[in-house]
């Protein structure tokens, strides 16, 4: 997924506050068990049924309500198996709880999801240790997964610690009512067209947009997930070849910023937050707020999820300027966790090729493994919500555009300093650029040391 950025992204993340007030207010949300990782499984669901936790942020899509049903399937398969999913829409603060969790060694689920932009983290001298060897365990077939997806999860000693869920090949979608009462084409082909090869041609369509917007709408969600969504696409991120922390200098944040800056001073945006937990953002899709939104494949979930079935039909989805890559997350198995080895199987199962395109089928997520990519299921796959919009053929041939930037440490800290504390100022209270990119600079400086 969110996808984490995000995706992270994960995209949508909070101002970070201290880590022990965090804790307090995600404990009951993000994980069972709190205090003590919760009480002894055998003895509350009766029958010597294991239960398995899984934490998660975003839309994994694996849930029995709005996605692909795999708990169902895998308790049927394992019928001494019980999963409760306990699902945050913060990613900022389900990372910071897990992070807290992970150095206690107590309050965890047995399996944990990591989305990309921690991943460098995760796999680090402070953390890497903490989970559990997934090329030992579990059984996972870690040649079915692009190469460079495990590397991402590959301690310095070599060791796996997370399953690939998902990649976030970029894509826009836009509301077709929207577009067609501002003037703009509908059609994705002609869509596209109007932003080929350049995010400048993007925001230069938000202003055509804004001149015969429908009353009550922007152009673009938010200034923050075009900062995202442009950053995704950039050889250079938050980080240089070595690993090394380099935001300050990289030619893409610099992109990235200005032309999110420009859209939030131009009037383009909605000035939402993503994933804001009063849910204005949420109700932003059902109440057709904004035209478009950047949209790497686990949003198409989200989109489907929060627009309703009122809006089905009125979604499609365009080519990006550039391909790019934002979001995509994994799997990651506690050591501390109470059931490592039936987590650890259940993992593997959840990530494998043929649970990938289930997912895909119900959700968008575009698959981590190489089969499934290039399967009919994926090439052929059309989403029910997007009517006949051709989304398999969209994001997999955006999928092979992808050439992962190196990532640091610290890609997920930063990105929230950038876009909660920078981004978001200028576009909400009217911050000035140059006053906005000096307070990331302090946090950065402040809370960051390399």
């Amino acid at each position: 997924m969110r996808t984490t950025s995000s995706t992270p992204d994960l995209p949508g993340r909070r101002r970070r506050r201290a880590l022990a007030a965090t804790a307090l207010v995600a404990c009951a949300a993000l994980i069972a068990g709190c205090g003590d990782g919760g009480d002894d499984d055998s003895a509350a669901d009766g029958g010597g049924k294991i239960t398995l936790r899984i934490g998660t942020f975003g839309s994994f899509g694996y849930d029995n309500e709005n996605g692909a049903k795999l708990y169902a399937e895998y308790e049927k398969l394992n019928p001494h198996i019980k999963i409760v999913e306990s699902n945050v829409a913060d990613g900022q603060k389900y990372w910071d709880t897990l992070k807290l969790r992970l150095s206690r060694n107590s309050g965890l689920a047995d399996i944990q999801a990591v989305e990309v932009g921690y991943i460098a983290e995760a796999t680090g001298p402070t953390l890497g240790g903490k989970w559990v060897d997934l090329s030992k365990t579990g059984g996972a077939d870690l040649g079915a997964f692009l190469d460079w997806k495990v590397k991402q999860a590959t301690t310095a000693d070599g060791k796996v610690i997370g399953l690939g869920t998902d990649i976030g090949p970029m894509a826009i979608c836009y509301n077709k009512d929207l577009f067609a009462k501002a003037k703009l084409p509908t059609d994705r082909e002609q869509v596209a067209r109007l932003w080929a090869g350049d995010w400048a041609k993007f925001v230069a369509t938000g202003k055509t947009y804004q001149r015969n917007a429908p009353a009550g709408t922007a152009f673009h969600d938010s200034a923050s997930g075009l900062f995202n969504a442009v950053l995704s696409s950039q050889p250079q991120q938050y980080a240089n070849d070595k690993g090394e922390l380099v935001w300050e200098d990289s030619p893409g944040v610099r992109t990235a910023w200005n032309l999110a800056v420009e859209a939030a001073r131009g009037g383009m945006t909605a000035k939402l937050r993503q994933f804001d937990e009063k849910g204005t953002w949420n109700a932003g899709f059902k109440n057709s707020r904004f035209a478009t939104v950047a949209c790497p494949s686990w949003m198409t979930g989200i989109i489907k999820d929060q627009a309703g079935p009122a809006n089905q039909g009125k979604w499609d989805i365009a080519a990006p300027p550039v391909a790019g890559n934002w979001g995509g997350s994994f799997l990651a198995v506690p050591k501390a966790g109470k059931h490592a080895d039936e987590a650890a199987k259940l993992a593997a199962w959840l990530t494998a090729p043929e649970q990938h395109a289930k997912v895909f089928g119900v959700n968008g997520n575009i698959p981590s493994t190489k089969d499934t990519l290039a399967s009919p299921a994926v090439q052929n796959a059309k989403i029910p919500y997007f009517g006949d919009t051709p989304v398999g053929k969209i994001y997999s041939s955006a999928a092979a555009g992808i050439t992962p930037a190196p990532v640091s440490r610290w890609d997920g800290q930063v990105k929230t300093f950038l876009t909660d504390n920078g981004i978001l100022d200028v576009e909400q209270r009217g911050t000035a650029p140059d006053a906005a990119w000096a307070t990331v600079k302090k946090l950065i400086d402040d809370k960051i040391a390399q």
